[in-house]
């Protein structure tokens, strides 16, 4: 074939200098032009626009490319050949079967890839094919062209065979070398594109069929570009094997439980673009995504890897210099210094990059308006400057701020761990200096705060270096002018250090209101169910409103402080360019346009540094106080674990002696808690400890496990402990969880231990037996359950040495002496016991009993010991003898039978009772089997699982957010203001750039005067309007904040009990904290910037528009693929945004838990498993947290460098324009705001994920303010009589109540009549619906079904104010507020101080107040913890005896006192009460016995209601045999007292 030469045209002449024409022209490539004068001409075209230089650098790549295929797949073969001749024929058939039972799904990128590969091919076909056809193709000579062509061909016949074969391979990942290849392609077809669409422009010819070819590459290429950036070949593999899970389910769990992390694995590349992302985003955009769907955290991210680094830091710090705050901030340093190092270079990098833009400004302007003496060259070279500056900028900035997040979190995850773990070791005189409610403050406001810290840290190393080169560039530009440019920013920068300042306290007194409205709304939530009993919610409403406008207040101080900040920030760049142009013309500098706008670039790089000054030492300052907070708690008084001495059990026989032990609660005491204490216990001993309230007993307790500080003394304790607690502690999850307590589970003797806890009969009839879910606190559990669970813990834990703080008291008495006879003279006879008990009838058989009084042991020894010793004991047995004896005079009176007919009745009786249990079971479950439809799985849950909204933030929230105030009239204000202050922006800079000469040489259009003064009204306009703006958005932000405060809090407030109960305390917390001050603070300010970012780009792109219009029309693609980018991110950020949210609030609740059961925690050794599962907890929180700041780094990369590829495209097409096409000083001012063109569109897709991130603060809230009310509080037109009620007759038909919808019933068609002015006993087994009974009494559980009347009156029909207000009730678990003792007994300030008195008298408590020095002002610390259980019962009977309803319910409530304390209570209620209406529930059978009318409630029915007597004469009723047990239960000291 005649060899074919390419012939020369003047494009080719342009792009080719003229040394690598002549050596093409030698080499035979290029024929020699006939008319060399336009080679002459045209030889400053560069090298780079050679079509024959890029298709030799292609061919090298592509060379380069099918090698690396080649390698791969040698060494694949030679991998697999070896591995069958290692693998063993077993082996491969198990493989084979693996591999069988996979199946493959081709999505539609799969199937478009093979497609593009095809066409790709095919275009490289038929460029081959049309060479041969027609003269010319190309300007480069036939050999090299045709041998580019044939290893284009080649490698994308080898690309086509790879893709087909990812079918067979079952390939779900894109592999590396494929990945690099398409984005070459890509790169490599927008290249020719350029190229050849240069060479048109150059040379008007029309667009050749090679061209179009290409452009048809270019768009295949690009989808493949995308496809390469996702890096997922479109195939996803399933399992089709449907009994595989069944054969190893384990083997799921375990990875389902293991969750592999991205991050952990990922490559620089990866690193550096945050593709690690990518499988995350996969499975986000495709559905919303569960919490088991996200990655676990890296290993160095681990809470348990921080904790322990941490604590071996601390110990360490702690060894050199001592603990102290500031030993605590080196171990906060040290933890963290290395990767804050690297943060720290990546942040210098970013702010010295982001200076190239404006350094060069000046030049850009000078090379447009005419300086080309070294021709284009140096334009691209000034192009190329400003781009890479832009790339390695975007690159430096992301990496440090994901690096500062990471470091937030490292943080964080440390000292929460640390807070938790001290708070388990606190002492008790610490713990009484912090409430629970700061201790949470500490681990999720402060540590947030010392998190913050971290992030600005890097503005340290930044801001000197922002300023120097700031200087420096204006120097260069502005000479001397620039000192007075510094002067102005140093001038600002003095203004805002006093604002800083003010915010800061304006901070710390937010902080603290907030803390005082969190503490109370914590006190409130706890005690909701004794304040709707009282009718007292409203009064604690407009407590809790009251704080918060006091908040409100220092808050809206804040936000109009914020405003004049903002106001500062957005008006110094015209402030300090109007006072460096000033200086200048004063001066007599010359001002050109490139100087002009170089200053105005660097002016708005000053706005970062003026403004974050401010922010920084505010932040610096909070920080620092959040730091001492923590610093000084971890330095608190911890449990001295030398207090109690452990001895081996081989050394002594002993397992607990006390000698000369003195302890109190308090150091420094002139009277210790316990004195002169000294205690021998021998193995296997029972230990009764008895004596009044407040005597000593429960102290004495304490001291043995430790709790309470030893000022002189020993105790020594040989073997493991088990403490069950006067106030039962029950965490949140199933019964059986809280029995085994972290151990495994042993099912027979589980069994056992549940029988003798009394406990079958209640997982009966629970629909999901021990799986049954407690609610928080225990609160859908009757106390006497709470208690029995209680003691099945501690029995299960088997022990040596069980610690029994009368948790009898809470149980009826034949359940009672079933729990002593089969736990502790049973399960635990030979076990060590020490047990307090007000019930003198367990004293008997005790091996030693010790009675307490005044914080001593003033007796010891047997029960018949200390009766013959008539000293103090005699006061407890004979007020427990005379109770026995209206028992055994009442029943005596019904029936006098012979002792033997007695006894062998009474086990007839227990049989019959049996049977009757049986038979009544049977029934239940029958019913419970009828009335529950849900699923297993769902029965018996009363705590769900947290309401979370999936999918998009609804355009209703955004609506009711935006039209909460004035129905949204100041919306189009605001953005109006903004509009105006970006057009008076643009005006004044645009007329800087119009009105200043190009060069120094040139004529100035205006005057300098009018030049200046001009610029100056402009800047004034812009500055009123971001005044006005910043205000409003403040105003709008905070009304609407307060608006949505209120609904919320009113709705809670409002909301049945049934909500508490299944409603983590945590949860609401949660909302009224973290989210409200997101509305508080954040929100608005968001929602503003999503419209003024908007603003600012349209006000970018028109400027931009006026010189270069081709960027109109690349900046409307690149805006499409933002807006792609940012739909295809959403989904998955908002749902790990939520997952966040959610996860937050377990880490409280289960550190509230803990603090509250610390003792028994710290009892059963169980620290380390609590530790443990605070950490998984803290892990489940940074989970979502972590990839939700990588999403968004992610997205903000990707938009950057979308940005840079717009600013690219912009400088290419200023450069490549001829010279006087455009005006110099406009195109400055285009380069100008297109420096600003990377942040500003990352910007708006930021500000709009952000805030739809935070709308979901205003979803939370929303939803609880859709809480379900309660009945109306007052119903006007069905108001009681002022009287009501009278007589107090109570008329209850056919009632049926249950607690929800999907449970079972608890009272079943309850019918009856309790006359007026009398005395009611009810009683009944534990569980057996008494205290539902009372709650449907005061309509704290509705009734489903029936009716009940009080004096004619329907209370179902009156406001429940109405009804709660007349009605009294002593609850059954005794409530104390924070405050005083005043407050406690007459919250809402009615009663004269002489009746309060007048009211403790009577209640015992009169002689205590009077001790302390405050008298009514004595302090009541949180849960009324400085006062014991028993006095905390009788300050709840001193609020019904100042109220005086003539309706009184009495809810067990003297459960927690001894005898002789309960027959002079008893004793107040009759003389007080005497003429009132009086329902006691009692497990003390002698606290009814003398009531008009008997209650039996058995199983949620009326089993029999009569008066005592007649119930008497029945000998197989169900109160004869209560009142049999207790008197068999009494028999024996009865028989002991008479002799």
């Amino acid at each position: 074939m005649e060899r074919v030469s390419l012939h020369y045209s003047p494009a080719l002449a342009g792009i080719l200098p003229k040394r690598v024409q002549q050596l093409l022209i030698q080499g035979g490539f290029l024929d020699n032009p006939s008319d060399s004068t336009i080679l002459h001409h045209m030889q400053e075209w560069q090298e780079l626009y050679s079509p024959c230089f890029w298709m030799g650098t292609f061919a090298l790549i592509q060379l380069i490319f099918i090698m690396s295929i080649l390698a791969q797949f040698l060494f694949k073969k030679f991998r697999w050949w070896r591995q069958r001749l290692k693998a063993s024929a077993p082996e491969s058939n198990k493989q084979h079967q693996e591999h069988k039972i996979t199946d493959i799904k081709l999505g539609i990128s799969y199937k478009a890839c093979k497609a593009c590969c095809l066409l790709i091919l095919g275009s490289h076909v038929l460029r081959a094919v049309f060479l041969q056809l027609h003269e010319r193709i190309s300007d480069c000579k036939y050999p090299p062209f045709i041998f580019c062509e044939g290893l284009q061909v080649l490698s994308w016949i080898i690309l086509s065979i790879l893709v087909f074969s990812f079918q067979k391979t079952k390939s779900a990942k894109l592999p590396m070398v494929i990945r690099s290849w398409w984005i070459f392609s890509f790169l490599q077809s927008a290249t020719t594109v350029v190229i050849e669409l240069r060479s048109i422009l150059a040379t008007h010819d029309d667009i050749g069929f090679e061209e179009w070819i290409d452009l048809f590459m270019l768009v295949v290429c690009t989808y493949l570009f995308a496809v390469s950036a996702r890096g997922k070949t479109g195939i996803t593999l399933t399992d089709s094997s449907v009994t595989e899970p069944l054969l190893n389910p384990s083997v799921g769990q375990q990875a389902e439980a293991k969750r592999p992390c991205p991050y952990g694995r990922a490559n620089i590349l990866e690193l550096v673009t945050f593709s690690w992302m990518n499988p995350v985003f996969s499975i986000g955009y495709k559905k919303p995504l569960e919490k088991n769907e996200v990655p676990d955290v890296d290993g160095k991210d681990a809470a348990e890897f921080l904790s322990d680094s941490f604590k071996k830091i601390i110990d360490d710090v702690e060894r050199r210099h001592g603990l102290s705050t500031s030993s605590i901030y080196r171990a906060m340093f040290l933890l963290i210094r290395r990767k804050a190092m690297i943060n720290a270079g990546f942040a210098v990098l970013s702010a010295s990059a982001s200076y190239v833009g404006p350094s060069l400004i000046n030049d850009l302007v000078k090379f447009l308006g005419g300086e080309r003496q070294y021709g284009l060259k140096r334009g691209y070279i000034l192009a190329a400057a400003f781009l890479s500056a832009k790339v390695v900028e975007t690159i430096a900035q992301r990496q440090w701020i994901f690096g500062a997040r990471q470091l937030g979190m490292r943080l964080r995850a440390a000292l929460i761990s640390h807070i938790y773990q001290k708070g388990l070791r606190l002492s008790c005189s610490s713990r009484q200096k912090h409430t629970s409610g700061e201790i949470i403050n500490y681990m999720s406001v402060d540590i947030q705060r010392i998190t913050d810290v971290i992030w600005y840290t890097n503005y340290i190393w930044m801001l000197p270096i922002q300023l120097s080169l700031a200087v420096y560039v204006l120097h260069t530009n502005l000479g001397v002018g620039a000192w007075a440019g510094l002067a102005a920013t140093l001038a600002i920068m003095t203004c805002n250090i006093p604002l800083t300042r003010m915010q800061k306290r304006l901070q710390a007194k937010i902080m603290v209101a907030k803390d005082n409205r969190m503490k109370a709304t914590t006190e409130v939530l706890r005690s909701m169910k004794i304040l709707k009993l009282q009718a007292w919610d409203m009064k604690y409403l407009q407590k809790l409103e009251t704080l918060r406008d006091e908040e409100y207040n220092w808050l809206w101080r804040s936000v109009r402080l914020s405003a004049l900040t903002t106001f500062i920030f957005w008006g110094s760049p015209a402030f300090i360019s109007s006072i460096t142009f000033g200086s200048c013309i004063l001066m007599g500098i010359p001002l050109t346009a490139g100087t002009v706008l170089s200053a105005l670039a660097t002016f708005r790089m000053l706005q970062d540094p003026i403004f974050t000054l401010p922010d920084l030492l505010s932040v610096f300052a909070q920080g620092k106080v959040s730091a001492d907070r923590v610093a000084k708690y971890l330095e608190e008084e911890e449990l001295n674990c030398d207090a109690v001495t452990q001895v081996p059990r081989n050394d002594t026989d002993y397992d607990v002696e006390i000698d000369h032990g003195i302890f109190s609660w308090e150091f420094e005491t002139t009277s210790p808690t316990l004195t002169d204490v000294e205690l021998k216990v021998k193995r296997g001993m029972k230990v009764a400890i008895c004596g009044m309230v407040g005597s000593g007993k429960s102290s004495l307790l304490s001291c043995i496990l430790g709790e309470m500080p030893k000022l002189d003394g020993t105790v020594r304790v040989s073997g493991r402990k088990a403490y069950v607690p006067q106030t039962a502690w029950i965490l949140s999850g199933n019964i059986r969880e809280n029995i085994l307590f972290g151990n495994t589970h042993d099912k027979e003797k589980y069994e056992k231990i549940i029988q003798a806890c009394a406990l079958t009969k209640d997982l009966e009839l629970f629909a999901n037996g021990d799986l049954t879910e407690i609610g928080e606190r225990g609160i859908n559990m009757s106390g006497g359950q709470k208690q029995r669970i209680q003691i099945a813990r501690s029995v299960y834990e088997d022990a040596d040495i069980y610690l029994f703080d009368d948790p009898f008291s809470a149980v009826d008495a034949h359940t009672g002496s079933q729990l002593f006879k089969d736990c502790v003279m049973g399960i635990l006879k030979d076990k060590t016991v020490l047990y307090v008990t007000h019930q003198v009838e367990f004293l008997p058989a005790a091996d030693l009993i010790l009675v307490m009084q005044d914080g001593k042991i003033v007796q010891k020894g047997k029960f018949n010991e200390l009766l013959q010793q008539n000293i103090g004991f005699e006061a407890i047995v004979g007020a427990h003898s005379q109770a026995l004896e209206s028992v055994i005079n009442a029943e005596s009176s019904s029936r006098i039978p012979s002792d033997n007919q007695k006894s062998a009745d009474s086990e007839d009786e227990f049989d019959t009772e049996n049977e009757t249990d049986d038979q009544l079971q049977g029934i239940t479950k029958q019913e419970s089997a009828h009335d529950v439809s849900q699923d297993i799985s769902d029965k018996g849950r009363i705590t769900q699982e947290e309401e979370r909204e999936k999918g998009g933030i609804g355009k209703k929230v955004y609506w009711a957010y935006l039209r909460a105030v004035h129905g949204g009239a100041l919306v189009p204000v605001t953005i109006a203001a903004q509009s105006f202050f970006q057009i008076f922006q643009v005006a004044s800079n645009y007329w800087m750039a119009w009105a200043s000469p190009p060069t120094t040489s040139t004529t100035p259009t205006v005057g300098l005067g009018l030049l200046f003064s001009v610029y100056i009204a402009l800047s004034i306009g812009s500055a009123l309007c971001v005044l006005t703006r910043s205000l409003l958005v403040s105003l709008i932000g905070l009304l609407t904040s307060e608006k949505f405060f209120k609904n919320m809090l009113h709705c809670i407030l409002r909301a049945p009990m049934s909500f508490f109960d299944s409603t983590p305390t945590g949860r609401i917390l949660n909302r009224a904290s973290n989210d409200q001050s997101v509305l508080d603070l954040e929100i608005a300010n968001k929602l503003g910037w999503c419209v003024f970012s908007i603003i600012q780009i349209l006000g970018t792109i028109g400027v931009m528009s006026q010189v270069a219009w081709p960027v109109f029309a690349i900046f409307v693609p690149v805006t499409v693929v933002c807006f792609l980018c940012q739909r295809y991110y959403i989904p998955t950020a908002r749902e790990l945004a939520r997952l966040s949210q959610i996860q937050r609030a377990p880490i409280l609740h289960h550190f509230a838990e803990s603090l509250a059961g610390a003792s028994s925690i710290r009892a059963y050794g169980q620290k380390d498993r609590f530790r443990k599962a605070n950490l998984g907890l803290v892990d489940n929180h940074s989970r979502p947290w972590f990839h939700n700041i990588s999403a968004m780094e992610w997205l903000s990369f990707r938009l950057n460098m979308l940005s840079n590829f717009v600013f690219a495209f912009s400088l290419t097409l200023l450069v490549s324009l001829p010279e006087g096409f455009i005006n110099p000083s406009i195109a400055g001012l285009a380069v100008t705001y297109a420096l600003n063109l990377n942040s500003q569109l990352a910007s708006i897709i930021w500000n709009i994920c952000n805030t739809e991130n935070k709308m979901i603060s205003v979803e939370r809230i929303m939803q609880y303010s859709r809480i379900p009310s309660e009945a109306p509080l007052v119903v006007d037109h069905y108001r009681p009589p002022n009287s009501w009620p009278d007589a107090g007759t109570i008329n209850i038909r056919s009632l049926e109540v249950r607690y929800a919808e999907h449970l079972p019933s608890v009272l079943r068609n309850i019918s009856c009549t309790i006359p007026g002015r009398k005395k009611v006993g009810i009683v009944g087994r534990t569980g057996g619906g008494k205290s539902t009974f009372i709650q449907a009494l005061f309509r704290i559980v509705e009734p489903r079904g029936g009716t009940i009347e009080i004096d004619n009156v329907d209370i179902l029909k009156i406001g429940l104010h109405d009804l709660r207000g007349r009605l009294s009730i002593i609850p059954q678990d005794p409530t104390m507020f924070e405050g005083t003792v005043r407050g406690n007994l007459d919250p809402l300030n009615e009663y004269p101080d002489h009746r309060v008195w007048e009211i403790l008298d009577k209640c015992q408590l009169g002689d205590i107040v009077r001790q302390n020095p405050k008298k009514l002002d004595s302090t009541v610390v949180e849960n009324g913890e400085n006062w014991s259980v028993g006095q905390r019962q009788l300050f709840c009977l001193g609020r019904v005896l100042l109220k005086r309803s003539n309706v009184l319910v009495l809810d067990e409530a003297t459960a927690s006192v001894d005898s002789s304390t309960d027959a002079i209570i008893q004793e107040t209620i009759r003389e007080e009460f005497g003429k009132c209406t009086v329902l006691t529930i009692a497990h003390r059978i002698h606290t009814v016995i003398d009531s008009d009318l008997i209650l039996v409630f058995s199983e949620g029915r009326i089993i029999e209601y009569d008066t005592p007597s007649k119930l008497l004469e029945n000998e197989s009723s169900e109160f004869s045999r209560l009142i049999k047990e207790y008197s068999r239960r009494s028999h024996g000291f009865s028989g002991t007292a008479n002799s």
